[in-house]
């Protein structure tokens, strides 16, 4: 009877340990890839009424409520923008941004470039030349 109780609390302290020692998604992230925008009215993902006029973005994974530095590669505008959707959903693209964001960014007219984006506040100096 004692294997049977033992059994289940070292499986859950396994269990534990591996989620606590396991970094955040947003720890330290740095990628690099596509971008585009879109200019949707409907709910996002996180249940907010999309606006074309906000600086949100949508990230496959990041918590919603995430800060990201976005970075054009092509121009080197950067903007701060708020993870609330989920997205993209096309190949080599690693966020979509609102229309107000692209036109910050500079590529409202191109639909898409590529960019870095950074967790706020978590990149290093090094890590912020890592993508050409």
């Amino acid at each position: 009877m004692r294997a049977s109780v033992l059994l289940p609390a070292a499986a859950m302290l396994g269990l534990c340990a591996g989620l606590a020692a396991a970094p955040t998604p947003a720890a330290a992230l740095v990628q690099c890839g596509g971008a585009s925008w879109y200019a949707m009215t409907s709910r996002t993902a996180s249940g907010e009424r999309a606006s074309p006029d906000t600086m949100t973005a949508a990230h496959r994974s990041l918590p919603f409520g995430t800060r990201v530095r976005v970075t054009n590669l092509r121009n080197g505008r950067s903007v701060t923008l708020r993870v609330n959707d989920r997205g993209p959903f096309v190949g080599g693209r690693i966020i979509d941004v609102t229309r107000a964001a692209a036109s910050r960014l500079g590529f409202v007219g191109a639909g898409v470039t590529r960019v870095r984006i950074e967790a706020a506040g978590t990149a290093s100096r090094a890590d912020r030349s890592s993508c050409t």
